[in-house]
Parts: C-alpha cells; sequence; structure tokens
C-alpha cells in the first residue's frame, strides 16, 4: 500500500539537502509512496505558491529576506503562518501519516493537528539545535546572544518535554544521538537511528594510475572539503600541518570550501601567517567549488582528512564528509568521535586518532610514508559505503519503518535502529 506523507521541515525551496531531495524525494518516493511538504522560500516571496516535487508537491510560504531583528521575527512568523496549512491538510483525510522535521513552535501545531485527526506524529531530529543555540549564545558567536539563549532554553524545552515524549516515533542523526535523547528520557524502543548516506553514483573511486589533474603530481596532498567556519576550529589542521611538514617538508594541506563569512576565512590565512605555513605552498584554501570540481580534489589527494571538534553538539553528529571520503576510496584521518569511530573501525580504511595534533600529524606522515598501506586502506572504504551507507539501503529501513508506524497507529510504540543494524 502506497503511503500518503505530509511533511514539514525546517529546510527551505528549493531543498537541496540530500536527506531529505535523495531520501524522501528518490528513495522513499520510488516505493511508490506519495510525500508533500510544506517549506518557507529561500528567496524572497510575498505570495505562498505550490510547486511539483518528486511525485508530490510543496507548498511553499512567503518569506522575508531582511536581516533587521523585526526582520527575522516576521520571518518565522510567516513560516509558522504556512505551517499552520497542516490542519487543512490533515482533515481533508489525504494523508497517513505527519512529518515534523527539526521544527519546534511549529512542532507543538503538528502535534496538535496530529491528535485532533488521528495520524501518527513523527519526529524527525537531524541536528541537536536547542544545544547549539545555547552554545552559540555561550561562546559569543550569535549575532543575538539573548535571542539564541531564550530560544535554547525554550526550545530544548519544547523538544525533550512536549514534542519527544510524545510523538508515536522519533528518527535521530546518529546512535551517539539517539542514546544523548534517550538520556532525556525519551524511550529507546520508540527512536530510530537514520544516518547520512550517499549515492554511491556521485562519489566514484578514480583510477590511480591516471595522472593528476588539479594536484600537483610530485607533492603530497592532505585534502580537507567541508565547511571553514570559526565554529570548527580548523585551525587545528594548520597547526597539526606545522607538524606534518617537520617529518615532510613538502607536503601540502588543501582546503576545499569556505566558512560562514569572510573572517572566517581572514582567520585562517592570518594563523597560516603566525604559524610559517606559506600560502600557495604549505596551506591552499580553494574556496567554494562546485561540487564536481571539489570531489576531485578528494580523488587525487593522498590523504583526506576529517577532525571534528568534541563538543556535545558535534558528538552527535552523522558527517557526511568521511562517508564521502570512503566511497572515493581514499584513506582518511579523523579524531575520535563516535560515528567517525564506527565508520573508521568498520571499514578499516584509516586511521581514528585522539584530537590531538602530535596524534593526527602521525597519522598522516604514517599514511604518506607508506602509500601502499594508504591505498589498500582506501580500497576497503567504497565496499562497506556500499553495504550500510548508501540512500537506497538507508531508505529501504526508514521506509519499512514508516510503513510499522502507520499500521500501528497513532500513539503506537515501533522500534528500530538503522544505524545499529549498518
Amino acid at each position: 500500500m502506497a503511503l500518503r506523507i505530509l511533511m514539514i521541515s525546517s529546510d527551505y525551496y528549493p531543498v537541496t539537502r540530500v536527506d531529505v531531495t535523495v531520501l524522501f524525494g528518490v528513495e522513499i518516493a520510488g516505493y511508490g509512496h506519495r510525500i508533500d511538504l510544506i517549506l518557507p522560500s529561500e528567496a524572497a516571496c510575498p505570495r505562498p505558491y505550490l510547486a511539483p516535487w518528486a511525485g508530490g508537491e510543496i507548498w511553499v510560504g512567503a518569506t522575508d529576506l531582511g536581516t533587521s531583528l523585526a526582520h527575522r521575527i516576521r520571518k518565522h512568523l510567516r513560516s509558522i503562518a504556512a505551517d499552520l496549512r497542516l490542519f487543512g491538510a490533515l482533515r481533508s483525510g489525504r494523508y497517513d501519516l505527519l512529518i515534523i522535521k527539526d521544527k519546534f513552535l511549529s512542532g507543538i501545531l503538528g502535534l496538535l493537528a496530529a491528535r485532533w485527526y488521528r495520524r501518527p506524529f513523527v519526529y524527525w531530529l537531524s541536528y541537536p539545535f536547542p544545544e547549539a543555540y545555547l552554545q552559540r549564545a555561550r561562546d559569543g558567536t550569535s549575532r543575538y546572544p539573548r535571542l539564541y539563549l531564550i530560544r535554547g532554553h525554550v526550545f530544548r524545552l519544547l523538544l525533550y518535554r512536549v514534542l519527544l515524549p510524545r510523538a508515536d516515533h522519533v528518527f535521530v542523526q546518529s546512535a551517539e544521538m539517539l542514546r544523548s535523547v534517550a538520556a532525556q528520557g525519551i524511550a529507546v524502543r520508540k527512536m530510530t537511528a537514520a544516518p547520512m548516506g550517499i549515492q554511491p553514483q556521485m562519489f566514484a573511486a578514480r583510477d590511480p594510475t591516471l595522472p593528476r589533474a588539479v594536484l600537483p603530481p610530485t607533492v603530497p596532498c592532505i585534502v580537507y572539503l567541508g565547511t571553514l567556519g570559526r565554529g570548527r576550529h580548523m585551525d587545528f589542521l594548520l597547526r597539526v600541518m606545522v607538524q606534518v611538514r617537520a617529518s615532510v617538508p613538502t607536503a601540502r594541506l588543501y582546503l576545499v570550501g569556505r566558512g560562514d563569512d569572510a573572517g572566517d576565512e581572514e582567520f585562517l590565512q592570518d594563523e597560516a601567517r603566525r604559524l610559517g605555513l606559506s600560502l600557495g605552498e604549505a596551506l591552499v584554501m580553494t574556496g567554494q567549488l562546485p561540487r564536481a570540481a571539489a570531489l576531485e580534489y578528494v580523488a587525487e589527494a593522498d590523504v583526506c582528512v576529517s577532525p571534528l571538534y568534541p563538543t556535545p553538539v558535534l558528538n552527535v553528529g552523522s558527517p557526511t564528509k568521511l562517508i564521502e571520503y570512503l566511497a572515493m576510496g581514499k584513506a582518511v584521518v579523523a579524531n575520535d568521535h563516535p560515528e567517525q569511530r564506527l565508520l573508521i573501525e568498520a571499514s578499516g580504511a584509516g586511521y581514528c586518532v585522539p584530537y590531538e595534533e602530535r596524534a593526527f600529524a602521525a597519522g598522516i606522515v604514517k599514511l604518506i610514508a607508506e602509500p601502499e598501506r594508504a591505498r589498500q586502506m582506501g580500497l576497503k572504504g567504497r565496499p562497506y559505503v556500499l553495504a550500510h551507507r548508501t540512500y537506497a539501503v538507508i531508505g529501504r529501513e526508514v521506509e519499512a519503518e514508516l510503513r510499522r508506524i502507520v499500521a500501528q497507529g497513532p500513539a503506537a510504540k515501533s522500534a528500530g535502529s538503522v544505524a545499529g543494524r549498518s
């Protein structure tokens, strides 16, 4: 039986996150299910409208792109106004269940509507937003610290005391997030860990006999793909490179990506100069590149790196970059983070080391010094990803869980863990 799913998400239209476009738009929809979404517009949009999407429709809500506090409040109010359409949608009887993804105030509306019209209520938590808001308020990285502090406390209360306890099922991002949420009193039996994955055809392994096209042919190249935001503490990698170059003087670090604002990249450049890492020789910052061009750097790298600053917010994440590295057959050095440890130990495709400069540098140097060992380790990554971390695999298990939720009806108990079986 095909399901009819209504989903409300914190994403914007046009939606770009793969855990929506691929997991739901390709894999779940591929089973014949209809998925309709309610999303705010990313571009300036004075009036709402309907847009086709993956065999269903997206109700695109109006938005306000102003940057002042008043404009930001108006933007949130417009988003809530668009989400109010869920009452009419559920009243129509067209939908079998409601999924709320990463929304809190609208999550309350969704919970009320689902209970009133007797439809299963599913909450999808992809990121610990309340904890992240509180952290940004406390470390001074938010533009409006008091607003973030209030938002963090209110959303934390709504999430752990109202939404998750009353949800019929909860999807979380990782096994570690499942443990973290369970520590807040949410029953493990009604949670499923659905980690990030990939479409394998987008990440082909490179023939090692081919000459390099974007990286210099005789230089040991270390590649990082991802954000350079200050909250990620990427200056850690610069200090690691100082130690790497003490053993391998010609080694070069490529940072492929950009910061959250211009000051992030300027900070890294200033820090590199302070550490004596010459720009263009020891360090290359490519800026933001199209996906295909960025992956060329990964494909030609000697070593790929995935440092994740150890905080409670990041520890529960499911880092996509590491899965992409493995899918492309690259040997990896990653720090001891719950999800990264699982992936490295299960695949054998690299080294998982403490978040410490000396240990991280030692892992990189070892892979550079033993290229055949690095190649053999890299070869182990793709088979593991194909077996456990493609969206086809994840989608199959999520789809089965959604069927169980609908079959059991609202206020039922269900179980399962995609990550636990990976």
